[in-house]
């Protein structure tokens, strides 16, 4: 593949009509999660004939979709979470953003729609954050981005859509779970699944939460602050926890989630792995039961949950219910490798310290 090829262009046309600055710094005082977005998106269009094209960063505004668009009947599209960061010096940073690249051409792949080359992924993505720095808040909020390519081909046949249209929206973000600091309660589905082998369990497409949000009604209508769910077959194996991975960490120093092949390869989860060592735990990819979950946190083998995901970051896990009664994890508190590994993530992706790994990538 060509630099060319890979090398989309993302030009900037700055809108007419920006946010004031006092609108602004308002709206980025409390901005909430998912709720405020900024000035401009990135995009790109795909069809057969021309391939990707038409590519820029342009004004936000409502999309216009034709009532027959693929997207609207067959659910063909994908999306990425990442974040951009604001530095100590005042520069901002992203995290790990050519892992974001590789998922999402990974997801068009399985869900049959144009791969987007990795390098246009990441060109995209900061000239977005470029255009918008203003938007990115100081610390603890960040600044929340969502890339994402739906098949906008107005045809009701089925079959993979021969138009496609990507793009990139930023929303200054606060902590998802606000306000839980003291960790979060799960119900345990023992009937809903959330994907199954063969399936698009490890795909970001939005079939996946869209599928999984009975189950979290039935959390919330239990106390509960999300769901864990288990695999498809036995109703038996630690899967998710709604839009998070699961990891637990054992008395004897194990670092222990569920591997790879229903679930999504997270770029936290995958992170926390390779900082376990730095905190003394072995990092470790296996199956785990329910079975196992409960009668750990009841002989204290299983001393800490928590949850990663971009927008969760890290979020400790204190208890857990089900229809086969209630448990709590260790002493029903945030664990201390938990508060510790969450800690020395931010402080990556902040800029606080050292970036011996090469994790943070400075806006160019």
């Amino acid at each position: 593949m060509t630099t060319s090829e890979t090398r989309l262009g993302f030009s900037h046309r700055p809108t007419p009509h920006p946010t004031p600055a006092e609108q602004r710094a308002a709206l980025l005082a409390d901005p909430g999660f998912g709720r405020v977005f900024t000035d401009h998106v990135a995009t790109a269009t795909w069809t057969v004939g021309q391939g990707w094209h038409d590519t820029g960063v342009r004004a936000s505004e409502p999309l216009s979709l034709h009532p027959a668009a693929a997207v609207l009947h067959y659910a063909q599209e994908i999306f990425e979470g990442l974040k951009a960061y604001r530095q100590p010096d005042g520069s901002v940073a992203l995290f790990r953003p050519d892992l974001n690249a590789v998922r999402f051409a990974r997801s068009a792949r399985r869900l049959a729609l144009p791969v987007l080359p990795e390098e246009a992924f990441v060109d995209a993505v900061t000239a977005l954050v470029r255009a918008d720095e203003a938007w990115v808040p100081d610390p603890p909020a960040s600044l929340y981005l969502r890339p994402f390519t739906v098949a906008t081909e107005a045809f009701l046949g089925v079959r993979a859509a021969e138009e496609a249209r990507f793009l990139v929206t930023a929303s200054p973000a606060g902590p998802l779970f606000a306000g839980r600091d003291a960790g979060l309660t799960l119900w345990i589905s023992d009937e809903l699944s959330r994907a199954a082998p063969g399936g698009t369990g490890d795909a970001k497409c939005g079939g996946n939460y869209a599928a999984g949000l009975a189950a979290q009604s039935l959390a919330r209508a239990h106390d509960c602050d999300q769901v864990l769910f288990l695999d498809a077959r036995e109703h038996r194996w630690l899967e998710e926890s709604g839009t998070m991975n699961v990891v637990l960490v054992t008395a004897d120093g194990e670092l222990v989630t569920p591997p790879l092949g229903t679930i999504l390869d997270g770029v936290t989860r995958r992170s926390v792995l390779e900082l376990a060592p730095d905190h003394g735990l072995v990092p470790v990819e296996r199956p785990v039961s329910v079975e196992e979950l409960r009668a750990g946190c009841a002989d204290g083998t299983v001393t800490e949950v928590f949850a990663t995901g971009t927008a969760a970051v890290i979020s400790p896990i204190v208890a857990f219910r089900s229809s086969a009664g209630a448990f709590t994890v260790g002493a029903g508190t945030p664990g201390p490798h938990t508060l510790a590994l969450r800690d020395a993530l931010l402080d990556i992706q902040f800029g606080r310290v050292d970036d011996t790994r090469g994790w943070r990538v400075p806006l160019r």
